[in-house]
């Protein structure tokens, strides 16, 4: 009788995402909000895309390891992150804030 896998902690960030800015940063807190500047444009997916790898890249996380829930076609998006906690998830952002 083969057990369960443990399932993977999850946690969500809610992020407010500038395109077409003269370098990919994190500009602070908006609200509850983490807001990115990112250099690609929004044209055919191309901010979801950088937005999901440089969030990636600040969480040292696989960028298949975070999904866009809502806000494909907003600038407000919710992210999913898998693998981390809220609380982890919060520490490693407090660094780049």
């Amino acid at each position: 009788m083969a057990g369960k896998a443990a399932a993977r902690p999850q946690a969500t960030l809610s992020v407010r995402v500038q395109p077409r800015a003269s370098r990919n940063e994190v500009a602070g807190l908006v609200g509850d909000q983490l807001k990115i500047k990112l250099t690609a444009p929004p044209v055919e997916g191309e901010a979801n895309d950088a937005c999901l790898k440089f969030l990636a890249d600040l969480l040292d996380l696989a960028p298949s390891r975070l999904e866009i829930l809502r806000g494909e076609h907003s600038r407000t998006k919710l992210i999913r992150i898998t693998g981390l906690t809220q609380a982890e998830v919060t520490a490693l952002l407090a660094k780049n804030v």
